[in-house]
């Protein structure tokens, strides 16, 4: 399976010069289990750590053979002990899936162990199919997208002791972490604008959907006891290798992975070797080309570009990089070439 990187268009040029962060999925990988999986995803954490990275997030996906990080509070209580000056945090906590008491305690928990460390980035989606959300919640009150904004506002409200029926999260009153709103669309814009807090657009998914999302976050923002101003941070997928043509080999494992998702066939990532004998249809290599629009693949040199435009058009104040590759070791020299070659 191969695809040409002359269809991925060639941007501008500028040096990154704001905060980069970093988004984990805690792969796993074909062949391996998924404690290596997590065992890596520990390893990737500390070496970002070194390279100067802001934050390290991992997301929250449930049913996925290939996903390990189905349980955050848990992989973030482990990164927390085996780090110690990098953020960590949630990227997202589905706020659909849980209780808020229950988020409120574990994340209180998390904020009382390693305070000024965590994030917790709450999204509004289930984060996986509709039967795996209702063994998670058990009931269909509160699955609805419609409730986030209630459930939100009951999370908050454990954090500030105001609860209408004199609950105390414990820990969570007086454990508060730094609160993020994920979001795809313009909904979740809208509410982090409204509260005044932080906003996280999944630019790696919905490309299209990120300008307008961030117009709307910043025409709409109030200030707050979080923020004075708006602050937007961008999650974009990356795959720096030394070569473009090393970045394609890298790509492809990852490629493939999204394909069978998209077809209702989660597996865990294939190794390089069986992604490049896999018989792409035109329809196929269609799809992942059409996927890669928005993404930064190549040389430092290509992921320069691409990245300077992304910010030229975004004006991020932070990006976020999500790097799935097969190897660990090839995963921290994207993020190695990332910070020494393309930042400023």
């Amino acid at each position: 399976m191969t695809l040409a990187l002359d269809v991925i268009p060639r941007l501008g040029a500028a040096l990154l010069d704001v905060p980069l962060s970093v988004l984990d999925l805690a792969p796993v990988e074909a062949g391996r289990t998924a404690g290596e999986g997590l065992a890596a995803t520990t390893e990737v954490a500390r070496r970002t750590e070194a390279l100067g990275y802001h934050r390290f997030w991992v997301a929250e996906h449930h049913n996925m053979p290939g996903i390990a990080s189905s349980a955050p509070s848990v992989l973030l209580a482990h990164l927390a002990a085996a780090t110690s000056t990098i953020r960590i945090g949630s990227g997202g906590v589905m706020l659909p899936n849980h209780a808020p008491l229950v988020v409120a305690e574990q994340f209180g928990t998390l904020h009382a162990l390693h305070p000024g460390r965590v994030d917790l980035g709450i999204g509004r989606a289930p984060g996986t199919d509709q039967a795996t959300a209702l063994a998670l919640r058990r009931t269909r009150e509160g699955l609805n997208a419609d409730s986030f904004p209630q459930e939100l506002a009951a999370l908050l409200r454990y954090f500030r002791g105001t609860d209408s029926a004199g609950i105390t999260a414990t820990p969570g009153l007086g454990e508060q972490p730094d609160i993020w709103l994920l979001g795809s669309s313009g909904f979740s814009a809208q509410v982090a604008a409204l509260l005044g807090l932080p906003f996280a657009f999944a630019h790696h998914f919905s490309a299209a959907n990120t300008e307008p999302a961030l117009a709307l976050y910043r025409e709409q923002f109030r200030p707050s006891e979080h923020l004075d101003k708006p602050y937007a941070m961008v999650a974009v997928a990356v795959v720096c290798a030394d070569t473009d043509e090393r970045a394609e080999e890298l790509a492809l494992p990852r490629d493939l992975a999204f394909l069978h998702l998209a077809g209702g066939r989660p597996q865990a990532l294939p190794t390089p070797e069986e992604a490049a004998r896999y018989p792409l249809s035109d329809r196929e290599r269609q799809f992942i080309l059409s996927r890669r629009e928005g993404q930064a693949l190549g040389s430092p040199e290509t992921v320069r570009r691409q990245l300077g435009e992304l910010m030229e058009r975004t004006d991020a104040d932070e990006l976020m990089i999500n790097t799935l590759v097969y190897d660990v070791e090839d995963r921290v020299r994207s993020f190695e070439l990332v910070k020494e070659k393309v930042a400023a």
